[in-house]
């Protein structure tokens, strides 16, 4: 399948949540270090952050703050713990695109990812070569 690639995304601390969305026309540039992270948004077009609140190297949200202050407005979605209402009222308070928690599932993950970067209707090409009608064979997401 070729997809054209939309949107370049800087994931950070996921681990397995980034699979789900490979459906997507998106790039995924993946870290588990926010020091990393915001390293690499120093060297990378990145146009959208999806991170967990908590990172093991940068805890209570310090990586988002950061990111905030420099690129505020940068398309970002916070992963936050379960019933934890402080860390989402603290994502929120911060202007962020969305929060989700650790329990969302993966359909709505995907949804949210999607509606945020504008990728409703996206069309792929799913063969290069032609169908038998001489057209490209096409599955709208």
């Amino acid at each position: 399948m070729i997809v054209l690639v939309q949107a370049n995304i800087l994931t950070v601390g996921l681990e397995g949540k980034n699979e789900i969305l490979k459906e997507l026309p998106i790039r995924i540039i993946s870290m588990q270090s926010g020091k990393q992270a915001a390293s690499s948004l120093k060297s990378e077009k990145i146009d959208s952050v999806i991170s967990k609140w908590d990172l093991k190297d940068m805890a209570d949200g310090q990586f988002i703050k950061s990111l905030r202050a420099v690129k505020p407005d940068i398309p970002t979605i916070v992963f936050v713990k379960a019933n934890d209402v402080q860390q989402e009222i603290d994502a929120r308070s911060l202007g962020v695109s969305a929060v989700l928690t650790d329990e969302t599932d993966d359909e709505l993950f995907k949804q949210t990812v999607a509606n945020i970067l504008g990728l409703k209707g996206v069309i792929s090409i799913e063969s290069i070569s032609p169908t038998k009608s001489k057209r490209y064979k096409k599955v709208r997401n």
